[in-house]
């Protein structure tokens, strides 16, 4: 599930989980950055805390928590599919792709070590949730006490553009799928079962 921040992908990705559970599918929800100490570290940096980092410190941090992410013994991408388990993600390489690889000095640097890596996997589909960076300011001024390094409405807007212009350039190879965000959760729910069901026929 991706889109920029106040998209709504963390609510659609636990409806979703919640409608293939009812269908009777075993499903995992995660994240990026993840819980582990690799993710850890990145929020605090996304927090402003411990100075700051340039734009290939980030992309390589993202990058080796979205390696531990796959890869982890029992919590790992890798592992919870190998037992059966749909795995569901709220942000995967698609972010970096657009975040930190935003500037086009950095762009083709961050997309191979995302894409290259072979301990990343390669999702069968992505949900890209779209949404004005107005609406999603308004969003993540209703819901939060605090803002990220990346959340103003210049920010937003450029890294939306970035968005589509990666989404562009990967969609002869990744399933994805760009799905209005705009409307109630559950308007938007609907949205995404109906991309989900259509392209994955589950």
């Amino acid at each position: 599930m991706e889109g920029i921040d106040g998209a709504g992908k963390t609510t659609q990705m636990h409806l979703l989980a919640e409608a293939l559970v009812q269908a009777g599918r075993k499903v995992h929800t995660t994240c990026e950055p993840t819980t582990l100490p690799s993710g850890v570290a990145i929020r605090e940096a996304l927090a402003g805390k411990g100075g700051e980092r340039t734009v290939c410190q980030m992309a390589a941090m993202f990058a080796l928590d979205r390696i531990n992410h796959n890869v982890h013994p029992t919590e790992g991408i890798a592992a919870k599919l190998a037992a059966g388990y749909d795995v569901l993600c709220d942000r995967y390489y698609y972010s970096s792709l657009a975040y930190q690889g935003s500037l086009p000095r950095n762009a083709a640097w961050v997309r191979s070590l995302n894409e290259e890596c072979p301990d990343i996997r390669h999702p069968d589909l992505c949900i890209f949730l779209d949404l004005t960076p107005e609406e999603s300011m308004e969003r993540i001024a209703r819901g939060r006490t605090t803002r990220e390094i990346y959340e103003t409405a210049d920010q937003l807007m450029r890294f939306r553009e970035t968005f589509f212009s990666v989404l562009d350039s990967l969609g002869e190879r990744d399933r994805i799928v760009r799905v209005c965000a705009a409307g109630t959760p559950e308007e938007v729910a609907a949205r995404v079962r109906d991309a989900v069901s259509t392209t994955l026929r589950i």
